[in-house]
């Protein structure tokens, strides 16, 4: 079996690592996946480097996201009636060949993840992928797709269309590309906000924003209340940035966070919170629950272009992706990259 390998002291590499899991040993509640695709996220990029942060674990196989089919089923487990008897649990939610897609839940961190031809998946983790999404357009969405869709659903609970304009900072990159693209379509008015706005202003506005303005115009400390612009905001750059995005949030908003590029550091003060009622929701995909999960990627299958998805698709492979970690981390990749991983 292939696999890119990061190690304590060594620099990540595609290595022949035996024959992989068959299935043998398995757990009850743990599959064997034939992994078809992954995709670089900017852990990816971080755990490619050796970050401790993110490779947690020592050796360890990236990759947050899989897609693929399931080659084996572990044991069901049994459990106990009301009357303390054994009793047999529910039968295994996935059987042998289903196409499904995993993201977070560890994976690329504390466990062996995507970047291999095979992988040992709790059942816990998995969605099956929604119909009319195909294996390799589930691996562009990923992580960052279901971070863009849990995102929107925070969001449109309180802003609607029509609301005014809402924000997406750093639009360029996996999160704020999705979220565009899904905003805009849902009929929202999006001003993408990015480091390379003059570069990429056509890109942006392919999917769907309506205005592009130069990450300069958020980066900077100033004011803890201005005049508000937003009626809401999907955030993936923390820090100075979220700030200046509250700062500027009308009555009633919502701005969404999901992300520190530019810092995990927030200095604001409750002006926004008290004076204009704003809220500043966290969006965490890694340990969203399963329902949550099922209905973004059902979103997805609904709301999400996915010609535009194509168009803003980057496709890589095992060989390739070790190169790739550290462009992802400089913020030189764009859109959603893909990694061909089996057959």
């Amino acid at each position: 079996m292939r696999a890119v390998v990061v190690e304590k002291g060594h620099p990540a590499s595609l290595r022949e690592v035996g024959p992989g899991p068959d299935g043998d040993g398995l757990e009850p509640g743990q599959v064997v996946v034939d992994v078809l695709w992954s995709g670089l996220n900017y852990k990816d990029g971080l755990a490619l480097a050796g970050d401790p942060g993110v490779a947690r674990v020592s050796p360890l196989v990236p990759g947050i996201d899989l897609v693929g089919t399931i080659a084996a089923v572990g044991p069901v487990s049994s459990g106990a009636s009301s009357s303390g008897s054994a009793a047999p649990s529910s039968p295994a939610a996935f059987a042998v060949g289903d196409l499904v897609v995993a993201t977070g839940a560890g994976l690329g961190e504390t466990r062996d993840g995507g970047y291999a031809e095979r992988a040992v998946v709790d059942t816990a983790t998995l969605v099956a992928v929604p119909d009319g999404i195909d294996a390799r357009r589930a691996a562009a969405i990923g992580t960052a797709g279901l971070t863009a869709m849990l995102s929107v659903l925070r969001l449109e609970r309180d802003v609607r269309p029509g609301d005014g304009e809402i924000v997406v900072t750093g639009a360029a990159g996996g999160v704020g590309s999705v979220a565009v693209a899904v905003l805009s379509r849902l009929g929202y008015s999006v001003t993408a906000s990015s480091g390379r706005a003059d570069e990429l202003g056509p890109y942006l506005q392919s999917l769907g924003a309506s205005s592009v303005i130069d990450r300069a115009e958020l980066g900077e400390q100033g004011k803890p209340l201005r005049r508000p612009r937003w009626a809401g905001a999907v955030d993936s750059v923390g820090s100075t940035t979220l700030a200046s995005v509250l700062a500027e949030t009308a009555w009633g908003g919502t701005v969404t966070a999901c992300g520190l590029a530019q810092g995990s550091d927030l200095t604001t003060t409750v002006l926004p919170f008290i004076l204009r009622s704003v809220t500043l929701a966290g969006i965490d995909s890694v340990q969203a629950p399963l329902a949550l999960r099922q209905e973004a990627w059902s979103r997805l299958a609904t709301d999400l272009d996915l010609e535009l998805l194509d168009s803003l698709t980057t496709e890589t492979t095992l060989d390739e992706v070790v190169a790739l970690g550290p462009e992802i981390v400089a913020g030189r990749v764009r859109g959603r990259t893909v990694v061909r991983v089996g057959a």
